[in-house]
C-alpha cells in the first residue's frame, strides 16, 4: 500500500497514515475486504514504529471504516455510498469550520470566503 508520510509535515505520523487509509476508502480505492498490510509490515514499509501504526488501524477501527479478525489481520469494513459520502461530508466540516473560523476572526465575510471558495472550485 502507497502512503506518502513524512517527518516535514505539522500533522503527526499516525494521523497522516489515518488520513491517506481513510480518503483511499471513501474514494474506493481500497474495497470492502481489502486485506491491509499487518501492522508490523505496514510499519516497516513506511518506516515508522509499529505503536504508530497500531494507533493508525485503532482509529480507523474505532470510525468503522475497518475491522479485525483475530490472527487473519485487518480489513476494509463494508461501508454503503451513503454512508461512505456521510464519513466525507463529516470530515470536510471537521477540516473547514477551524479554518472558516479563523478567517471570519481575521475580517473576512461570508460573501468573501464564499467567493474565494468558489474560485477554488473553478480552479479545480
Amino acid at each position: 500500500m502507497l502512503l506518502n508520510l513524512t517527518d516535514l509535515s505539522n500533522e503527526p505520523l499516525q494521523g497522516q497514515i489515518v488520513r491517506q487509509i481513510r480518503a483511499k476508502i471513501l474514494a474506493g480505492e481500497l474495497a470492502a475486504g481489502f486485506d491491509l498490510p499487518s501492522i508490523r509490515k505496514l510499519a516497516s514499509d513506511q518506516h515508522v514504529s509499529v505503536i504508530t501504526v497500531q494507533r493508525a488501524y485503532e482509529a480507523l477501527e474505532h470510525a468503522g471504516l475497518i475491522h479485525s479478525r483475530r490472527g487473519k489481520g485487518f480489513f476494509v469494513s463494508e461501508l454503503s455510498k451513503d454512508g461512505r459520502k456521510v464519513m466525507a461530508k463529516e470530515r470536510l466540516r471537521e477540516n473547514l469550520e477551524p479554518r472558516i473560523k479563523a478567517a471570519l476572526a481575521e475580517g473576512l465575510s461570508e460573501e468573501e470566503i464564499n467567493a474565494i471558495i468558489r474560485r477554488i472550485f473553478k480552479e479545480l
